[in-house]
């Protein structure tokens, strides 16, 4: 990572702010710290620096009473977020890459504007078993690419039926899984080194700070209004990083 000094500070305002959107919505983490920090560094290095945080603070909501329950229903998208990484591994880095922040500014501007209307959809329990692996390999396929591996599983699973308990754990289950895989896509991109050791840490701490002032501001704030903005900003940035290579 080059000049490691002068990026720290930006790492740190980065993850701050990432954490406290977690710690008021519980998401939101990778897609903001991937997409402020593509801006100014490769995506792979951007990718790498999220997935020590992103891992962490996803694993406590993945366990708790609805586990068995939750994985009976989304192993088969669990699955196919591994088999759609696989396929697109080599994305950040091959023939493509420099589409990657064409990729990501769409992923992130969908998610925000999915976000933004409150787009819901409904899907009938019997369309999950054929259904959950074809949103699992999309969105391990665009996480390859990207880094982001909120489309379409995020969309798919407020369209399940779940209750906030459930989709709370639910979330957690998948972006545990997701961040795992990533951190095998940003290995397989050559971007995880000992370099990367002292802003990783750096970007941990942020995060968890982040998301303690997060959960303090959670009763503090109206959440509608809160998403709101959060949506509109992150719809800009999508919109900055995909039309940029074009401008």
């Amino acid at each position: 990572m080059p000049d490691i000094p002068y990026f720290l500070p930006l790492i740190v305002a980065v993850f701050i702010l990432a954490g406290t959107v977690k710690g008021v919505l519980g998401g939101g983490l990778p897609s903001i710290s991937i997409g402020l920090l593509s801006v100014v560094m490769p995506i792979p290095l951007a990718a790498a620096l999220v997935v020590v945080p992103s891992f962490a603070t996803n694993v406590w909501q993945s366990f708790g009473p609805h586990f068995r329950v939750l994985m009976r229903r989304i192993w088969l998208m669990l699955a196919g977020i591994c088999v759609g990484a696989w396929l697109g591994a080599g994305l950040m880095t091959g023939a493509y890459a420099q589409w990657a922040s064409v990729g990501l500014g769409l992923s992130l501007a969908v998610y925000a504007v999915i976000g933004l209307f409150n787009l819901r959809m409904s899907l009938p329990r019997q369309s999950e078993p054929w259904l959950a692996p074809i949103v699992g390999v999309a969105t391990g396929f665009i996480a390859a690419g990207t880094g982001v591996f909120v489309i379409p599983s995020g969309p798919y699973l407020q369209a399940i039926g779940l209750n906030k308990d459930e989709m709370v754990q639910a979330l957690g289950i998948t972006f545990t899984v997701s961040t795992v895989v990533l951190g095998g896509v940003v290995a397989h991109a050559g971007a995880l080194n000992t370099a990367l050791l002292v802003p990783t840490i750096v970007a941990l701490v942020a995060s968890l700070i982040g998301m303690w002032i997060g959960q303090q501001l959670r009763n503090k704030l109206p959440e509608e209004t809160f998403r709101k903005w959060f949506f509109i900003g992150l719809l800009l940035l999508g919109a900055h990083l995909a039309l940029h290579p074009f401008l």
